[in-house]
């Protein structure tokens, strides 16, 4: 049965191929973009393509007013930044900002935004229906953190946090949370020296998300479905 998909940030990268996959193989596509008119690439695989700063409260708002009458079964959350900032010397406090509007609390605006969509989906026990899925890093785990990237690193590792509170809040609802590390890939972030196609990642994501249990709600995983450590 074909379901439906919001995945922001889909203009380029993971957000793109994540539209092209699910809409051939069935599955009905709403993106988002910062600027829809100039996603020509996405348009092929979207059913619409609606204008999203996850860093403008407004525009999250317009989002959940043009998306109301919507029924989302699995919320993609893709738009990421990555700063540099390796050393403490490097800080650029304006940019630690900005990575943590766009890495942590622009998803939970988007998730405040479109709950209502989420929810109409049904209990999350039904295979492939009531979803949210916050594409996170292995970056973000504390256990694995080996130094450097200060700004990424800490606003995955807030996204984490915020996904396992979801996970909680929703569980009674049926609906299950995940945080997804969808390895190392060759993206405009990733860099060509990556060892994943996009195309090896999303497919992983994809059979990962399709296949995600109730008790799994709350849980930071990786693109083959192995647990990480927080």
């Amino acid at each position: 049965m074909s379901k439906t998909y919001l995945v922001t940030g889909a203009n380029r990268g993971l957000g793109l191929e994540f539209a092209r996959q699910l809409s051939a193989r069935g599955d009905r596509v709403l993106a988002t973009a910062r600027d829809p008119d100039s996603a020509t690439e996405l348009k092929p695989y979207a059913e619409r393509i609606d204008a999203l700063d996850v860093t403008d409260a407004t525009s999250v708002e317009a989002l959940g007013e043009a998306l109301a009458s919507e029924t989302i079964d699995v919320l993609i959350n893709n738009g990421g930044v990555f700063p540099g900032q390796h050393k403490v010397e490097e800080m650029d406090f304006d940019a630690l900002a900005d990575a943590f509007a766009v890495n942590s609390i622009g998803p939970m605006r988007v998730v405040k935004a479109l709950l209502g969509s989420v929810r109409r989906s049904g209990p999350g026990a039904i295979p492939g229906v009531g979803r949210i899925v916050n594409i996170s890093t292995q970056m973000g785990s504390i256990a694995r953190a080996d130094g450097g990237a200060y700004a990424y690193r800490s606003s995955k590792a807030a996204l984490n946090m915020l996904t396992k509170l979801l996970g909680q809040e929703l569980r009674d609802e049926g609906i299950i949370c995940v945080a997804l590390h969808p390895g190392w890939v060759k993206t405009r972030m990733g860099g060509e020296k990556a060892p994943l196609t996009p195309e090896e990642s999303i497919a992983g994501m994809l059979r990962v998300i399709d296949g995600l249990r109730p008790e799994q709600t709350g849980a930071f995983l990786d693109y083959k479905g192995e647990t990480l450590p927080w």
